[in-house]
Formats: C-alpha cells, sequence, structure tokens
C-alpha cells in the first residue's frame, strides 16, 4: 500500500514537472493574429527553431495595450505586437521593458526606441484592398475622394480608428492627404462624416477573410495584406495607392514588464530579427526592418517604386501623443 502511494507521488510529481517545462516552453504575445501579417508562418517557424511556442492571439493594438496596463500588477504576456504609436504609449504607461535583440545595430534610429522598450520589425503602406470581383463591375476606386461616390454604398470597411492602430493610420492618412497635419485633424473627421452616407462597415478586428468573401469589398489596409490575397491566397484583389497620397508606418514588439516567461520571450524577439525571422515577413509582402532580408522575387510582387512615391511618414512620436485626442474627437463627431 505504502509503496502504492509512492508510485502514485512519483507519477504526480512527473506530471507536475511537465506541466511546468510545458509552460516554461510558452512566450505568451498579445496581438499576434495568425491571419494577420502571416504571423501563422512565424509563429510555427519559431516553435521549430527555438521550441517555444507562442499561442496566437487577435487582440488588436488599442486592446493589447488596455489589457497590458489592466495586468500590470501580475503581468500575463510576456511580449507584445502593436503598431508604432502604441509601443510608444506603452513606455510612458511603464508597462514594458527594454531590450536590444540580436541585430539591434541593423535598425535604423527613428524606427527604435533608443533604450530599447521598443523596434520595428516590419512596415507596411496603407491603401485601398479592393475584391474586384465582389464589385461586381463597378470601377476600382483610385482615391480617397472617389469612396464618396453613392455608387459604393455599402462596399467600404475600415478598422475602428479609435481602436485598431490600422484604423487609426488610415484616418490619419486621409488628414494629410486632404491637407491636414496631425495638430489639425478637421479634414479628416469631415471626410469620416461624409463617409457615413456610403453606411460603411467598422469591425475591431482584423477583417482580412471579410475581404476575400467579398463581404467587404472595399478595405483600408496594408499592401501586405493585399499582395498575400493576390498572390497566396489567389483572389482577384487590387492594392490601389491613393492618388491623394498615404503612409508608410512600422509595427513594432516590446518585451512585456515582469512578464512570466522573459527568457523565451527575448528568444522570440531575437528570432524575429533574425534572418530567418526577417525572411518570413519578406515573403509574406512585408517591409522588414532589415533591408537585406528582401529577396528579389519577394520585391517582384510590390507595387512600382514610382506608386510608392506618394506613400510618406510622419512624426510617430508626435502621431502616438495627438492619438487620444483624436479617438475622443471621432468617437464624439461621427460614431
Amino acid at each position: 500500500m505504502r509503496l502504492a502511494r509512492v508510485f502514485h507521488a512519483m507519477i504526480a510529481a512527473v506530471a507536475l514537472a511537465a506541466s511546468v517545462q510545458a509552460v516554461a516552453q510558452n512566450a505568451i504575445c498579445y496581438n499576434c493574429p495568425p491571419e494577420w501579417a502571416d504571423w501563422a508562418t512565424q509563429i510555427k517557424a519559431i516553435k521549430d527553431k527555438t521550441g517555444i511556442t507562442v499561442p496566437p492571439d487577435n487582440k488588436n493594438s488599442g486592446q493589447s495595450l488596455s489589457q497590458i496596463i489592466a495586468e500590470q500588477a501580475s503581468p500575463v504576456a510576456d511580449f507584445t505586437y502593436v503598431g508604432v504609436t502604441f509601443g510608444i504609449e506603452a513606455k510612458k504607461k511603464q508597462v514594458t521593458a527594454a531590450y536590444k535583440p540580436a541585430g539591434w545595430n541593423e535598425i535604423p534610429n527613428e524606427l527604435k526606441d533608443p533604450d530599447g522598450y521598443w523596434f520595428t520589425i516590419h512596415s507596411g503602406t496603407m491603401g485601398l484592398m479592393v475584391n474586384v470581383d465582389a464589385l461586381k463591375g463597378k470601377p476600382v476606386p483610385r482615391s480617397w475622394q472617389d469612396l464618396l461616390k453613392p455608387e459604393y454604398k455599402g462596399l467600404i470597411g475600415y478598422l475602428d480608428p479609435a481602436s485598431a492602430f490600422v484604423g487609426y493610420v488610415g484616418a490619419v492618412a486621409v488628414n494629410q492627404a486632404l491637407g491636414g497635419t496631425l495638430d489639425n485633424f478637421t479634414p479628416g473627421i469631415n471626410y469620416f462624416k461624409a463617409l457615413q452616407k456610403n453606411q460603411p462597415i467598422v469591425p475591431k478586428q482584423t477583417s482580412y477573410a471579410r475581404l476575400l468573401s467579398g463581404e467587404i469589398p472595399i478595405l483600408f489596409g496594408y499592401d501586405f495584406d493585399a499582395y498575400r490575397a493576390k498572390y497566396k491566397d489567389k483572389a482577384n484583389v487590387a492594392f490601389v495607392i491613393p492618388s491623394e497620397g498615404t503612409l508608410t508606418v512600422p509595427y513594432v514588439v516590446s518585451l512585456v514588464k515582469n512578464g512570466p516567461n522573459p527568457a523565451n520571450a527575448k528568444k522570440v524577439l531575437d528570432f524575429l530579427l533574425s534572418n530567418e525571422g526577417q525572411a518570413i515577413w519578406a515573403n509574406a509582402y512585408l517591409r522588414p526592418v532589415r533591408a537585406s532580408a528582401i529577396s528579389k522575387e519577394a520585391q517582384a510582387h510590390f507595387l512600382p517604386a514610382s506608386e510608392y512615391a506618394r506613400a510618406k511618414s510622419v512624426d510617430y512620436g508626435k502621431m502616438a501623443e495627438v492619438q487620444r485626442g483624436f479617438s475622443e474627437r471621432y468617437q464624439a463627431e461621427v460614431r
């Protein structure tokens, strides 16, 4: 009887040790959605190369930051992937930790926090993703102003600018293209007010699948998702850089302060900047922060440089500073 108890105790101890080991091989990410930016391939490669499991997560940037702030007394996440303005805000809220990964010196200074609280892994250019078949013969829009035409009623979608980074980027792009500045969002606010006549669809989460299905024929989105739809998923999708202009913006990662698995998280961040990690972004039609990772084959899928000449950068610090004010104004005047 005593031997049986000892045996069962040993079995329980082994099971507990295995459980602890399994947890220890995790790195919890906030906002690593498999259908966005090909995180599915990246997550698989991380597991294959490091043995670390990164469970997929479908939050957007705003939701991720809000949850990290709410959990700061007992953090759940180990790292987060967000639009640059949320990375800047997370540092201000003191919920992220400094870390300079392998490959740090290859990141341009303007694309990283000098102390390592956030750093870019790739960038995207905002534009119009268009499911040509779903337009049913209507012309592909070529400008922001085209979307105000009655023929596109019920066909347009954009992510919530008050919550999702991609939504905010779309708002900043429109505002600047129509003559606004980061100190003057009136042109953009007036545009979104006018767009309401066309009954836009405004989800909070990634809507790639809804574009592919044709549920949202025209979606404010990034070049990399449009190219993925066209070249990987073989959909009749066009990417349009609006004639008035647009923005190119970085996406960044940060180590969460006092996260439960910091060693694993650091290994993951190192991998994201490795040759292999950066090549995965490039092969998913993103602009990796290490330009050397873009192959000629991947580069050939992008629109010509003459089209990208209309895509500008902005003061990302300033963009972060005014984000809250824009969100409040959008909710008050447009929603």
